[in-house]
């Protein structure tokens, strides 16, 4: 399977799971499993502020204009977990809709070392690096919501009906 693929599914699977707990009663995003700070609210806000700090890495910000680094600024600053905009599953659903369609064109790009600050030192990380943590990140925490949701009592929503057989059946791809 390749990269476009794999970005394709995630994608479509943030937008269904994260869909179909917006249709959940208010309560359940105050569900967790474990760790109460953990809340599905929380996690899926941090999915959709990953999605764009992912992208924000994979960006070439040196040659920004003035007008794409105020672009940037808004939407990092909008795209925090704790911005009043993420407390709105619809605006996470934007974010995520934007975001992951930008790291599809980014796997287009050919594989290239990406510099970058992670954790206070300096990296360098390959393109297909920073798009396969993506991926995984994003299917690490819609696990972690939905496991929180059936922990409180929520059980519609089966992880099974969003893996990537599904994705081919539903999506033809």
């Amino acid at each position: 399977m390749d990269m476009e693929k794999i970005l394709k599914h995630m994608a479509w699977a943030n937008q269904q799971v994260i869909g179909k707990i917006s249709e959940l009663p208010a309560e359940a995003l105050d569900a967790y499993a474990v760790n109460p700070e953990w809340t599905v609210g929380t996690i899926v806000r941090h999915i959709g502020s990953a999605s764009n700090w992912y992208l924000w890495r994979l960006l070439d910000r040196e040659s920004f204009s003035a007008e794409e680094n105020l672009y940037w600024e808004k939407r990092r600053e909008d795209g925090d977990e704790e911005s009043p905009k993420m407390q709105d599953l619809k605006y996470v659903l934007e974010v995520l809709r934007d975001s992951d369609a930008q790291l599809l064109e980014q796997s287009r790009k050919p594989d290239a070392d990406i510099p970058r600050e992670f954790r206070g030192e300096q990296h360098v990380f390959k393109r297909s690096t920073i798009l396969s943590q993506a991926v995984h990140h994003a299917t690490e925490h819609r696990a972690q919501a939905v496991s929180a949701l059936e922990a409180r009592g929520f059980t519609s929503i089966n992880l099974d009906d969003f893996d990537v057989w599904s994705y081919q059946i539903r999506v033809g791809e």
